[in-house]
């Protein structure tokens, strides 16, 4: 096997003398992509003629990206959240470093930006629905939304007295960009709006930390995951809870809600296990529990691991301590794949929108794109 690396470089004027052009290369301190290219090789020898050549043959391309795996670094700390636009062209990251880098998904995969003001972590960062905006969570006590053109922050929140673990769109059926939510150690769940300096509705969940926070598509539904094992749906309208979903034995770490109908939750916990959600009015299981997936462990680091659908909603997945990002077939319960490539624990994963192009964030600092 040859495996083949590529730095992404910047493009410099003719002009700029050759140490020029190596003193500026030397001076970059944004991200960089590494594509990662194996091929096989076939020998063929001419037996008459002594010619001997080389072939190189491999997989047939499943995406747009400039090769099958790519490789992203340039945060100085563990990653804790990655996700794609909606549109897919491009990823956000967020880390420890309390800094949030933007993507490319195509090309060199250029970091084309970098959004700072918080002062401690970013715990996780999502898309807006009209892609054009950033909501980002922080162990800092703050939820902040981005102008992800711009990068200046519209709108910084800071009514939770303790680190905001999550924070999600609220109204991904309508498209309105204003509209947020944010879930914190203190255990209470806040609504925003963009447009207002204060929340505009909470949650109290009894003191009891809230590890996790998504939306139904509706937006008349929000699920919290908690340390108390438990995932609560509550009534946006009323602001009470719905029902409760029970199974996991010890704290849910992360939640994911099924893309296309809504009709599914994903959740990882610290009991090792992730779980399948029916959330349709009518089900066939009394507690709701559809399907347990095992394969991705937790382990003594405790970190906030989150799950993912892709877009047709027939696989699921979730990293693991094993430093592997593991993907399910939904139906079935069995294990696609099981990527490895990381160096430390995988904390969040994302599927491409559109293309059969997975994401893989880890507390090593760095990002995986692979064609699957």
């Amino acid at each position: 096997m040859v495996e083949q690396k590529r730095k992404s470089s910047p493009v410099v004027p003719a002009n700029k003398s050759q140490n020029q052009q190596q003193a500026d290369s030397n001076a970059l301190t944004a991200g960089t992509a590494v594509a990662l290219v194996k091929r096989t090789k076939t020998e063929i020898e001419d037996v008459t003629s002594g010619i001997s050549e080389i072939m190189r043959t491999g997989p047939k391309r499943t995406s747009g990206l400039q090769a099958p795996i790519m490789h992203l670094t340039g945060h100085s700390r563990e990653i804790t959240s990655c996700r794609f636009s909606p549109s897919g062209e491009h990823v956000a990251s967020g880390s420890a470093d309390a800094k949030v880098f933007l993507w490319n998904t195509y090309g060199e995969c250029a970091n084309y930006g970098v959004l700072q003001g918080h002062k401690s972590g970013v715990l996780e960062v999502q898309w807006m629905p009209g892609g054009e905006r950033l909501v980002t969570a922080s162990a800092d006590k703050t939820v902040a939304i981005w102008d992800a053109q711009t990068g200046e922050r519209l709108r910084r929140g800071k009514r939770h007295t303790a680190a905001v673990n999550s924070c999600c769109p609220l109204s991904w059926g309508t498209g309105d960009d204003n509209l947020f939510a944010s879930a914190s150690d203190d255990g209470t769940a806040y609504f925003w709006d963009a447009r207002e300096r204060h929340p505009v509705a909470e949650l109290d969940n009894s003191s009891v930390p809230l590890t996790s926070v998504v939306a139904a598509p509706s937006g008349n539904t929000v699920y919290t995951g908690c340390l108390d094992n438990n995932i609560t749906a509550w009534d946006i309208r009323t602001l009470a809870p719905v029902h409760v979903l029970r199974g996991h034995s010890d704290t849910v770490m992360g939640l994911a809600i099924s893309p296309k109908t809504g009709n599914y939750l994903l959740s990882t916990s610290l009991d090792s296990s992730v779980r399948l959600w029916d959330l349709r009015p009518y089900c066939r299981t009394a507690n709701r529990c559809e399907r347990v997936f095992t394969g991705a462990p937790h382990g003594f680091e405790k970190n906030l691991i989150r799950p993912a659908f892709n877009c047709d909603e027939s696989m699921a997945a979730s990293g693991s301590v094993d430093r592997t990002l593991t993907v399910w077939n939904m139906r079935t319960g069995e294990i696609k794949y099981k990527l490895p490539g990381h160096k430390g624990c995988v904390t969040q994963v994302d599927f491409h929108p559109k293309e059969p192009i997975v994401l893989s964030g880890s507390i090593d600092k760095t990002m995986f794109l692979g064609e699957i």
